[in-house]
């Protein structure tokens, strides 16, 4: 599985001033494309209905009809894909042939339209002086941006202090969010790098100098006023580490912390496994943090199953959708240079196989389930806990269905993002070759008896709102050793 595409992708802008395109046209392409390709789209109509797709495609034509601009058909494109799932797509802008011929990095546009906080610095200064830090109020980092976020009638408003070198100028407002009366959590806006909004359901203040907002961004404090406890600055130190690592928690417990399964980190993750291998199965728990985590690359977590290991493995596989754009990928790899000739002839004969079933989904294996076992079952870890939220999915999903099907392991957390059926995203060019659309190829056989898609992975053990996120470690623990 690769990482999943979330549906804002972050459509690059790659020009100084506006760049014009045919919106219409390039969205007809589109839904003739996905329409006639996307592994997933029969599947989500057969749900909603015509009648509901029928509808979405006339308020998208009369959106779209005036746009000249790239990045607002690719904003509004993104829209109209959402309808068909949370992740595992994408539309974005193309980069500019002249700058790319170049070997520049590509420039984003810059905003001088975009509404700005008024406020001068001195007022600022006066204003952040008077805070306690107990509240979001503050100056904050956000890399690479600095943030000064003040309390308004309507909510909390944030703007850029710094822009840290992106086209974001001083004072531009960057979110925005308010309390939801119905939940008391604090829900609202960010606007990504180029200016596309994220909204986000959740903004939660964890001790007095972080803020998360929806797991996905994290804000901090830089001008402290209270300083944080030690569990919670242990919590962190933990969970902020960019790549794969393990630390010995307890006596008991040993603690991994896989942020996630890109395919960089396989050597990250096989090295850590090889370098501790006896630590591991000396240990009564083994605690594995996955908060976060949104896929990558299924071969990033092949060594850690042994560990977790205690009977055999049933994993069902795939089928592709075929037709002639999709099986346009089998004919990209057989002219790669370097090809092996016993891969050459694995990928003609799956060519072959697609090309006499068009219009139907073809498995790509006789087995229609793949068992995996192992030679070996280590005493220890005795008891796997693997820590889960809404973030994670694609991979992340993958490897959770094989690592629950081991009688050590239980997880703990909330209920997974839910992106996993319909996967293995191919990217073609518009005809005009402004945009890139990204679709998928495939759908998994668990479907419709054990389908992913829309519903998460739930967690055995429930880790409800009243449990701090930096609490989650222990309260794991503590289950595991029968405290």
């Amino acid at each position: 599985m690769k990482k999943l595409i979330i549906f804002f992708c972050i459509a690059l802008t790659f020009s100084l001033q506006a760049q014009e395109c045919n919106c219409t046209e390039n969205f007809k392409w589109v839904k003739k494309t996905f329409e006639e390709n996307d592994a997933g789209f029969s599947l989500v109509i057969s749900k909603k209905g015509n009648s509901e797709y029928e509808r979405l495609n006339k308020e998208t034509l009369a959106q779209i009809a005036d746009i000249t601009d790239k990045d607002k058909c690719a904003e509004s494109i993104v829209s109209w894909l959402k309808f068909f799932r949370k992740a595992h797509f994408s539309f974005n802008v193309n980069e500019n042939e002249t700058t790319a011929s170049q070997g520049e990095a590509p420039k984003l546009a810059v905003r001088n339209d975009w509404e700005k906080f008024a406020i001068t610095d001195k007022q600022l200064e006066k204003y952040m002086a008077k805070i306690d830090g107990t509240t979001p109020e503050g100056i904050w980092t956000m890399a690479p941006y600095t943030v000064a976020i003040v309390k308004k009638e309507t909510g909390y408003v944030g703007f850029i202090v710094d822009g840290g070198g992106t086209p974001w100028q001083k004072k531009q407002i960057k979110l925005r969010f308010s309390i939801n009366e119905k939940t008391n959590v604090y829900k609202g806006v960010i606007y990504l790098r180029n200016y596309f909004d994220y909204k986000f359901d959740k903004a939660e203040l964890i001790g007095y100098n972080h803020l998360l907002l929806d797991k996905g961004f994290l804000l901090t404090r830089k001008d402290i006023k209270k300083q944080d406890s030690e569990v919670l600055n242990k919590y962190l130190n933990l969970i902020s580490t960019n790549g794969a690592a393990l630390k010995k928690y307890s006596e008991t417990t040993m603690y991994m912390r896989i942020p996630s399964f890109e395919s960089n980190q396989k050597e990250i993750i096989d090295s850590i496994i090889d370098a501790n291998k006896g630590a591991l199965t000396a240990t009564k728990n083994l605690i594995i943090d996955l908060r976060g985590n949104g896929g990558g690359s299924d071969s990033s977590y092949n060594n850690i199953i042994p560990l977790l290991y205690t009977n055999p493995i049933r994993i069902i596989p795939t089928e592709f959708l075929s037709t002639p754009l999709n099986n346009r990928r089998y004919e990209e790899w057989l002219k790669e240079e370097g090809l092996l000739e016993q891969d050459k002839k694995v990928i003609t004969e799956r060519l072959k196989k697609l090309n006499d079933n068009l219009g139907k989904f073809v498995g790509m294996y006789d087995d229609k389930v793949f068992v995996q076992r192992e030679d070996t079952i280590y005493r220890y870890p005795e008891n796997v806990a693997i820590l889960i939220n809404g973030s994670n999915g694609s991979t992340a999903e993958q490897f959770l269905l094989a690592a629950k099907q081991s009688r050590k392991v239980k997880l703990y957390g909330t209920t997974t993002m839910g992106v996993l059926d319909i996967s293995n995203m191919y990217f073609v060019n518009s005809p005009d070759g402004n945009f890139e659309l990204g679709y998928c190829l495939s759908k998994s056989r668990r479907i419709p008896d054990m389908a992913i898609d829309d519903k998460g992975i739930q967690p055995d053990f429930y880790m409800d709102a009243d449990i701090p996120q930096y609490d989650w470690i222990d309260f794991a623990e503590k289950i595991m050793n029968n405290q």
